[in-house]
């Protein structure tokens, strides 16, 4: 395993808040490890719509490249880019993604972002919150210059949350765009790019009853993770619904098919006796390469004072009839983990069908609030070697040639955020990015455990002002690699997007988004022109030559 040996860069920028304390009893401990990564920045700032409407942007005729369909870049979450990006020579264009951002008492702004999703002629669409009372819009923008082709206002209502979960939007292979919305209903437009479009509706449990139901929908039914698109168009999403609504419905898993039928199935239903009883918050489904095993992270019901736990539950993705399913278990200490509805963590595909997901260990600190990389086969059948980092982030594959200084036999390896956070159990703040091999085992550094090897890992370059010895920490859920460049491009809380070059383990790119404030971890996103997409301090920065 080869550790970077870069000298820190040195930085004006410095942290005037301290860490949020920690303790054991209480269900927010965790916020005291959010990554800080905003700021105010520069660049080119655009304009937004407010509401319903068109923008002065115009379309690119002609497809420009390939798109960026969801988070994680598709169904299967693996992050990787199939165009080289750009060099990072400027702030292209900017805009906000929160119009009303609410910040912690502390200086904390605790809500996750949404990633932007991107077509194949190069329309940027992303989520807009517009209000401090939690109200959204989604609006799509020319990735060229950031001019608004078109917005859309949603009445989505969020679920009972902590920290504010994350709205995210999706693209199908047929270019049709998903938001999700109030009631359980998807409002959705058929081509993303055209400017003029009619904003439709699928409704999951019969328009009908929806309609004739609307004020009680809308109070019972919310929905509480992304949206997956299979490769076949068909739309899976999590709802949360109270009992005595309408519709009959109980918490669980809905299903709109490419010809609009519809369908659900409960989490009660699907694992009985667990004391599961929801989709996880703010965790996307997976889709197996086939198309044919839906991946559902499922959990307890959110409540102060209560840790949550739950199970990862393979399902039939036409039926939604219940394949497999196995408890989310801390490998340290051989009970269940923590299964946060704080994290955005979604579950990874493999090229080889393995399944990732990213947990916290069942007593905070006990890991250092790293949490562990669970590691499944694909039906579920058998529990493999775990990594040593979960908490909030979903891997990226990292095919193993990227990586000229492997000589495993591993086909691919992944990237992962590698915090090692000050505070937490013997965290000592020597933050830091790996790329680990998922299939050869050395032991832990923190407790007595087996994990995946560490091939290459990145110490983050901004030394900490409020850590002797440690150093501002990444600031990333889910990660865009670049095969061309072999590179994977990652935020930091120190206000800079980087490169990481994985032929020489180095840094070899930076740019500042801005000045640095404390935030819940933010995703990574390529083009179809190459351009890089990251989110800063409720800002979207396009990155580019």
């Amino acid at each position: 395993m080869t550790r970077s040996k870069i000298a820190p860069v040195k930085n004006a920028w410095y942290r005037s808040k301290q860490r949020v304390g920690l303790t054991l009893a209480s269900t927010l401990a965790v916020a005291s490890i959010v990554a800080a990564c905003g700021g105010s920045g520069g660049g080119n700032a655009v304009t937004s719509v407010p509401g319903n409407g068109n923008g002065t942007g115009t379309t690119n005729p002609n497809p420009v490249g390939p798109p960026w369909l969801s988070h994680g870049g598709n169904a299967q979450h693996d992050g990787l880019s199939a165009v080289a990006t750009q060099a990072f020579s400027r702030i292209v264009w900017q805009t906000p993604v929160d119009l009303a951002p609410k910040y912690s008492t502390q200086g904390y702004l605790l809500v996750h972002y949404g990633s932007p999703v991107i077509t194949a002629k190069n329309t940027v669409i992303l989520p807009v919150k517009s209000e401090a009372d939690l109200m959204y819009r989604f609006e799509a923008r020319n990735g060229n210059d950031g001019k608004v082709l078109w917005s859309e206002n949603t009445d989505y209502i969020m679920p009972p949350h902590r920290w504010t979960p994350a709205y995210n939007l999706s693209l199908a292979a047929n270019n049709r765009v998903y938001a999700p919305g109030a009631g359980g209903k998807v409002f959705y437009r058929e081509d993303a790019d055209a400017i003029s479009g009619t904003l439709k509706v699928a409704v999951f449990y019969g328009e009908a009853v929806y309609n004739a139901n609307k004020a009680a929908m809308d109070k019972a039914v919310m929905i509480n993770t992304p949206i997956t698109i299979d490769a076949q168009n068909n739309v899976y999403f999590g709802f949360i619904a109270t009992a005595g609504n309408p519709a009959g419905l109980s918490s669980g898993v809905a299903r709109i098919a490419a010809d609009g039928k519809a369908s659900w199935v409960s989490v009660a239903q699907l694992a009985p006796g667990t004391g599961v009883a929801k989709p996880a918050t703010n965790s996307a489904f997976a889709v197996s390469k086939d198309q044919k095993t839906l991946y559902v992270v499922a959990n307890d019901n959110i409540a102060t004072g209560v840790r949550q736990t739950g199970y990862l539950l393979a399902l039939d993705a036409s039926s939604l009839a219940l394949k497999s399913k196995v408890q989310l278990i801390d490998p340290n200490e051989n009970g269940a983990a923590n299964i946060s509805d704080d994290s955005t963590a979604s579950p990874l595909v493999g090229p080889d069908g393995d399944v990732y997901i990213g947990v916290l260990e069942k007593t905070y600190g006990s890991h250092n609030a790293r949490g562990w990389l669970l590691h499944f086969n694909a039906d579920l059948s058998q529990t493999k070697l775990p990594g040593s980092f979960g908490w909030d982030d979903t891997p990226s594959i990292v095919p193993a040639n990227l990586v000229p200084s492997y000589k495993g036999s591993s086909s691919y390896l992944l990237m992962v955020k590698y915090n090692n956070y000050e505070r937490a159990g013997s965290g000592n703040g020597m933050n830091e990015i790996a790329i680990i091999d998922p299939h050869t085992s050395q032991d832990d550094e923190f407790a007595n455990v087996k994990v995946m090897k560490e091939v290459i890992t990145m110490l983050a370059p901004t030394p900490d002002p409020n850590v002797p010895g440690g150093f501002i920490e990444w600031c990333i859920n889910t990660a865009a690699v670049d095969p061309f460049t072999k590179s994977v491009i990652v935020n930091s809380e120190d206000g800079y997007l980087y490169r990481w070059d994985l032929s020489t383990n180095a840094l070899s790119e930076k740019i500042r988004l801005t000045s640095g404030l404390g935030e819940s971890y933010t995703p990574t996103a390529v083009g179809a022109d190459g351009k890089v997409y990251a989110i800063n301090n409720a800002i979207l920065f396009a990155i580019g030559k």
